[in-house]
């Protein structure tokens, strides 16, 4: 008798687990929010008119900094994107 207690008991128990987790809707990656997808500034462009070389290298200066500012970000942010989503692929 103790035998068929245990077994309807642990009968019990395995039933109203299964039963009462529902499981929930799947949850996905979100995509790019849209403000993170908007392209760098273009670079400066020389003036036509510059005779002074000095000139000229301040905006070069000033690109290569815009430009190395910008892919930096871009690169570390899809690094980061690209880590977290496996991330959430591999717990699922």
């Amino acid at each position: 008798m103790k035998k068929i207690m245990a077994l309807l008991f642990v009968i019990g128990l395995t039933g109203c687990s299964s039963t009462m987790v529902a499981p929930g809707p799947k949850q996905s990656w979100p995509d790019t929010p849209p403000d993170l997808k908007i392209a760098c500034d273009d670079l400066a462009l020389v003036d036509e008119n510059t005779a002074q070389l000095s000139e000229v290298l301040k905006v070069v200066t000033a690109n290569y900094s815009q430009y190395y500012a910008c892919k930096d970000k871009v690169d570390n942010w899809l690094e980061w994107y690209a880590t977290q989503q496996k991330i959430y692929n591999s717990v699922k």
